[in-house]
Order: C-alpha cells, then sequence, then structure tokens
C-alpha cells in the first residue's frame, strides 16, 4: 500500500518534502516519487497536483498532516475528491 506522507530534509530547521512511499518504509527510507514540499517555519508550500491526484486515484493513502495541508490547499475540492476520512 502507498501512502502520502512528510520525509524530513532539514537538520536544523524542519523542513519537509511530500512523498509518495510504500506504507513498510521507514520515515526516511526510498520513496517512490517526490510530490511536494512543506516548510511550516516560513509558511510555504508547493505541490505537483497532477501527481497527487495520480497517487489518490489508485489508492493512496494521505497521512493526517498531508491530509490537512491538502484541505487546506483545496486539492480535494478541485478536483471533485472526497476528502479522506482517517481513523
Amino acid at each position: 500500500m502507498v501512502k502520502l506522507r512528510l520525509k524530513r530534509c532539514g537538520r536544523k530547521q524542519p523542513v519537509y518534502r511530500i512523498v509518495a512511499i510504500d506504507v513498510r518504509s521507514r520515515r526516511e527510507g526510498k520513496n517512490i516519487r517526490k510530490v511536494g514540499f512543506y516548510d511550516p517555519i516560513n509558511n510555504q508550500t508547493s505541490l505537483n497536483v497532477p501527481d497527487i491526484i495520480y497517487f489518490l486515484e489508485k489508492g493512496a493513502q494521505p497521512t493526517e498532516t498531508v491530509n490537512d495541508i491538502l484541505k487546506k490547499l483545496n486539492v480535494f475540492k478541485e478536483h471533485q475528491f472526497n476528502q479522506i476520512k482517517l481513523d
């Protein structure tokens, strides 16, 4: 199963990549594809929306944090996706 999750890049300041990664991989493991960037300090987000939509259509599940980022940027509304309900 594939998940969309955050992968930490920054050493001193937290900077994250949003990646599509296999569930069995650890957080810093090898990813399938980089689909975005998130900087919580400077409040910057960059998304590759077509790749995110591709993985969501194939059944990828976003983590809670990634789901919140996608909702905040209206990715679900623009592409008529039902919001993912997390347990």
